[in-house]
């Protein structure tokens, strides 16, 4: 499933095309995807602007000019292709590459953009667990999706004191605490992986060891935040070089996938020049975890 630096990166090759713009007509070639389509959705959509395409956790957000918020997840297998004249692109960055089946063609925004032109966007998904909502901005924070969330690990709001409340009682292991989106919205298994490597810490570790008596964060969870941040911030990073050339819009995962210290290396030596340890890969709650047993302890 994509992750947030991939969907981030969709968005941010989605919004020169559909910020401004005006959807002339939504073409639903079938009734549904994961759920059934909001009733009147592709009447409703007709005709309005698309003020803006923002993000949270795994979600994009397309505000329209009625206060209307349209909520995409892209599932599995979804993902957004762009056609403006003869020109194709694919924004996004996948660990694997994604359909360009036209059978799995299941919305297409048909749009004038904010430049005068006229523009597709096209929703593709072979296996349809994604899904397209609706609901009023005003009501979106208290909407099933959104009401539980977590803190972005964007941002000034993920600090050590807030990861430190949440994890004070937890008695799970690290890899499960992070992966909760009510504590951290949007992060995933790959980039849960890549931090616990980076602060040295086992995924196998009881949550609530990383918090002191006092209810402070110990020095290792402050570490392991930074890290987290960072992390997401580099994802985000490598699939924006990739987009920025279009060099590599085929659905395949920028040039971040060939960093990877843990996730998928599973054999493999661990990169830490003082480390002769390899990396494992164990199973957690249905889930792969990679992790270097010597250095992360």
């Amino acid at each position: 499933m994509p992750e947030l630096p991939e969907v981030e990166t969709v968005r941010g090759g989605l919004a020169p095309v559909m910020e401004g713009a005006v959807i002339d007509r939504l073409e639903l070639r079938r009734p549904d995807l994961r759920f059934p389509f909001p009733d009147d959705f592709a009447n409703a959509s007709q005709n309005r602007r698309i003020e803006a395409l923002s993000r949270r956790a795994k979600y994009l957000l397309m505000d329209l000019d009625d206060g209307t918020v349209v909520i995409m997840h892209l599932g599995m297998s979804g993902s957004f292709r762009t056609l403006e004249g003869s020109a194709e692109a694919q924004p996004g960055n996948f660990h694997h590459e994604k359909s360009r089946d036209e059978k799995h063609d299941h919305v297409t925004f048909h749009l004038t953009t904010a430049t005068g032109e006229k523009a597709r966007v096209v929703y593709n998904d072979p296996r349809r667990f994604g899904f397209m909502l609706s609901t009023p901005r005003s009501e979106l924070d208290v909407h099933p999706s959104f009401a539980s969330l977590g803190v972005e690990p964007v941002g000034n709001a993920l600090d050590a004191d807030y990861v430190a409340g949440k994890l004070a009682d937890k008695n799970v292991p690290m890899k499960a605490a992070l992966l909760d989106q009510k504590i951290i919205a949007g992060l995933g298994n790959i980039y849960v992986c890549e931090a616990l490597w980076r602060a040295r810490l086992s995924p196998r570790r009881k949550a609530r060891t990383l918090v002191q008596k006092s209810g402070r964060p110990t020095p290792r969870l402050e570490e392991l935040v930074v890290h987290i941040r960072n992390v997401i911030a580099d994802a985000i990073k490598a699939g924006g070089s990739t987009l920025r050339d279009h060099a590599a819009t085929d659905g395949t995962l920028g040039y971040f996938q060939h960093t990877f210290a843990a996730y998928d290396q599973e054999g493999q030596d661990c990169q830490r020049v003082e480390c002769s340890g390899t990396i494992t890969r164990i199973v957690q709650s249905g889930r792969s975890t990679f992790y270097c047993p010597r250095c992360q302890r």
